[in-house]
C-alpha cells in the first residue's frame, strides 16, 4: 500500500513538471517571443519639418534654416556618472565657446531620467557653417548624437509681423494637447503661425530599427517619413513693404483688402517688431524695452486695437436714419456750431457751424450737429441694430487668433454691463462714433466694403494649402432692395468727401484712382464743458491728440479695393492719412491690381 502511495506521488509530481515544461516551452512561446521582439525592436518618432509660408507670388515669408542639433547619452545625471557629463559639456564648450556650460547642464538635467533611452538634446540648433569644421571630432564621440535640425526663419524680419506671427518653445499645455508640439518642442504663438499651427506642423513619421541589448542600432526595419503642408497667403509682399515705408515713424494700422472677396492684399499694425528674435526666446532686457513702449508694438491693432470710430461711422448712421423712415435724405437741420441738451453743450467740430445741412452736406463736410439732431429723432433703439447688421459688435471672421468684437452701445447693452439707464446724451455721442462705441480697423475695412459693394465678405489671409485653393464662400447679401437704393446715395456722398469743394478729404487726396471715402477724428480725451475754444489738434500734446481715421474704396464705379487707415494721435483723418492712402492706390495701379479707364 505504501509503495502504491509513493508511486502515485512520484507520478503526480512528474506529470505536474511535464505540464509546466509543456506550458513554458509551447504555450508561452508566443508571449515570450513578443517580449523578445520588443526588446530587439525600437520605434522612433520622426519630427516633421514645419511647413513654409509664402506670399501670393510665392515669395517666402516663413521658412526653415537647416542645421544640426546635439544630444548627450542619457543616464549621466547621477553622481556616479556626473564626471562624464562634465567632460562632454567641457568638450562642447571648447568647440562652441559662446555657449554657456551652465545652461547646457541645466537643459540636460531637466530632460534626463533613469528611464530615458534617447539622447538628451542640449543644443537645439547649430548652423552648417558653425559645425562643419568640427563635425568629424563630434561624430567620433560615442556619448554625443548629432542630428539634422531646423530653425524657423523670417526673411523679412519685422515686415508683416502681426500677420505672419512667430513660433516659440511649446509650453506644458501645448505639449499635453499636441503630440507634434511634444516632439518638435515648438508651437505657433501669434498670427498665421498660431492660427494654422496644426496645419503647418504636419504629421510625424515613424522609424522601426533593430537594436542590441546595449541599445545599439543594427538594422532598419521600416521607415515612414513625416509630412507637412505649405501655406500661400493673399498678401503681396511688394504692397506690404510699401505700406511699411509709408507708415515709418507712425503708430496705428492700415488695411488693403479686396472689396469683392475679402482677400487681404496687405495689412500692417505699427510699430512692428522683428520676428526672428522670438524663435529661441527674447532676452528680458529687450522684452522690457518692447513691452514698455507706449505705442504697443505687440498689440495686433488690426484685430485687437479698439478705437472710437469717430465720423467714419456717419454713413452707417445715415443708413439707420433712412431705414427708420423718420428722416429722408432731404431732411434739413441747422448747425450753429453746437446744440444744448439739458445742461450740456454738444459741439460740432466746426466752431461757427455749417448752416443748413441735409444728409449730403452732413456726410461730405462731416457735420456733427446734423447727426445729433437726427439721432434724437430716430433714437438709439433704431440706430444700434443697423450698426450691428453692418458688422460692428461681432468678429469679422478673419483667420487671425484673438480677434476682439468691440462694442455697439445701446439701452440693453448698458443695462447688462453697468446696470444703469441710457441717456439721450449718449445717443448723441454714439451717432458721431464716440462714447462707448469701439471698433477694430478690420471691422471698419469690412464695413467699407459692405457699403461699396452691397455685399458682405469675410476678410482672410490664406489663399491655398499645398496649391489647393481655400474657398471662403460667396458674398452675403444683407440688404433689401430699398436698402440698396439708400446705399447709392450714401456712396455718392462719400465720393464728395474726396472730390467736392468742401469735402473733408478733398485737399489731401492726390491719386489717379477715382475713390470715395470718409474721414474720422476719434477723440482720446474729452473736451471740458468750460472750454470755450476747442483746441486744434496740433496744439495738443501727442498722446492727447485724436486718432485720425480715413477709410476709402475704389474705383468708385467698380469697387475693387478698400484701403482703411488709422493714424494714432494723428489728428485729422484727411491730413494724416490722405497722402498715405493716395500713394497706395497709385501703387495698386502700378502693380496692375487696378486698371484705369482709358
Amino acid at each position: 500500500m505504501k509503495i502504491k502511495i509513493a508511486l502515485s506521488i512520484f507520478f503526480t509530481i512528474w506529470i505536474v513538471l511535464l505540464a509546466r515544461v509543456y506550458y513554458i516551452s509551447i504555450k508561452s512561446n508566443a508571449y515570450y517571443e513578443g517580449l523578445a521582439k520588443q526588446n530587439a525592436i525600437r520605434t522612433e518618432d520622426l519630427a516633421p519639418l514645419r511647413g513654409s509660408i509664402s506670399d501670393i507670388n510665392g515669395e517666402p515669408l516663413a521658412v526653415n534654416k537647416l542645421g544640426f542639433s546635439i544630444g548627450i547619452t542619457p543616464g549621466l545625471s547621477s553622481k556616479r556618472y556626473m564626471h562624464k557629463l562634465n567632460k562632454e559639456l567641457s568638450f562642447l564648450h571648447s568647440i562652441f565657446p559662446k555657449m554657456d556650460i551652465s545652461e547646457l547642464r541645466k537643459q540636460y538635467l531637466k530632460h534626463d531620467s533613469p528611464y530615458a533611452h534617447q539622447y538628451v538634446k542640449v543644443i537645439d540648433f547649430i548652423s552648417y557653417k558653425d559645425i562643419i569644421k568640427d563635425f568629424a571630432r563630434l561624430s567620433l564621440d560615442r556619448n554625443l548624437k548629432i542630428k539634422i535640425s531646423s530653425k524657423r526663419y523670417y526673411p523679412n524680419g519685422d515686415l508683416a509681423s502681426h500677420l505672419i506671427g512667430y513660433i516659440g518653445k511649446s509650453d506644458l499645455k501645448e505639449m499635453e494637447n499636441d503630440n507634434i508640439a511634444k516632439l518638435t518642442d515648438y508651437s505657433g504663438k501669434t498670427g498665421i503661425e498660431k492660427y494654422y499651427n496644426r496645419l503647418l506642423e504636419g504629421e510625424k513619421g515613424i522609424k522601426k530599427i533593430t537594436v542590441t541589448a546595449f541599445n545599439k542600432e543594427i538594422g532598419l526595419i521600416s521607415k515612414k517619413l513625416p509630412t507637412s503642408k505649405n501655406i500661400k497667403l493673399t498678401i503681396d509682399i511688394r504692397v506690404q513693404k510699401y505700406i511699411s515705408e509709408l507708415f515709418k515713424g507712425k503708430s496705428g494700422a492700415i488695411i488693403v483688402m479686396n472689396a469683392r472677396n475679402g482677400d487681404i492684399l496687405a495689412a500692417g499694425s505699427f510699430p512692428e517688431y522683428n520676428l526672428n528674435g522670438f524663435v529661441n526666446g527674447i532676452s528680458q532686457k529687450k522684452w522690457k524695452v518692447l513691452s514698455r513702449d507706449f505705442n504697443h508694438p505687440f498689440t495686433n491693432k488690426l484685430i485687437k486695437g479698439l478705437y472710437p470710430p469717430g465720423s467714419i461711422i456717419k454713413p452707417g448712421v445715415a443708413l439707420a436714419f433712412l431705414k427708420s423712415k423718420l428722416i429722408t435724405r432731404k431732411t434739413t437741420y441747422f448747425c450753429s456750431g453746437s446744440i444744448e441738451l439739458g445742461k450740456r453743450k454738444f459741439r460740432c467740430w466746426k466752431k461757427n457751424g455749417h448752416g443748413y445741412v441735409n444728409m449730403e452736406k452732413a456726410i461730405r463736410e462731416s457735420c456733427d450737429v446734423y447727426f445729433y439732431d437726427g439721432s434724437l429723432r430716430v433714437g438709439i433703439d433704431k440706430i444700434s441694430p443697423v450698426l450691428r447688421s453692418l458688422g460692428f459688435g461681432k468678429k469679422t471672421g478673419i483667420d487671425l487668433p484673438g480677434e476682439f468684437v468691440g462694442t455697439v452701445p445701446g439701452r440693453k447693452w448698458k443695462m447688462n454691463k453697468y446696470q444703469k439707464p441710457w441717456y439721450q446724451g449718449e445717443t448723441l455721442i454714439t451717432s458721431i462714433g464716440q462714447g462707448y462705441f469701439l471698433v477694430t480697423p478690420m471691422q471698419i475695412a469690412r464695413y467699407t466694403a459692405l457699403i461699396a459693394t452691397g455685399y458682405g465678405v469675410t476678410p482672410h489671409l490664406i489663399k491655398s494649402v499645398d496649391g489647393l485653393g481655400v474657398d471662403y464662400g460667396r458674398q452675403t447679401n444683407i440688404f433689401t432692395k430699398r436698402d440698396k437704393r439708400y446705399l447709392r446715395y450714401i456712396r455718392k456722398y462719400m465720393r464728395e468727401v474726396t472730390h467736392a469743394l468742401h469735402g473733408t478729404a478733398t485737399y489731401h487726396i492726390k491719386t489717379k484712382v477715382d475713390i470715395a471715402g470718409k474721414t474720422g477724428t476719434a477723440q482720446v480725451v474729452g473736451i471740458p464743458q468750460g472750454e470755450k475754444r476747442r483746441m486744434k489738434e496740433d496744439e495738443l500734446k501727442y498722446f492727447k491728440r485724436s486718432h485720425a481715421w480715413l477709410t476709402t474704396y475704389g474705383p468708385f464705379k467698380n469697387p475693387k479695393y478698400v484701403v482703411t487707415a488709422i493714424v494714432e494721435h494723428g489728428g485729422h483723418g484727411g491730413s494724416a492719412a490722405g497722402g498715405i492712402i493716395s500713394k497706395i492706390y497709385d501703387k495698386l495701379v502700378q502693380l496692375k491690381y487696378i486698371k484705369l479707364a482709358k
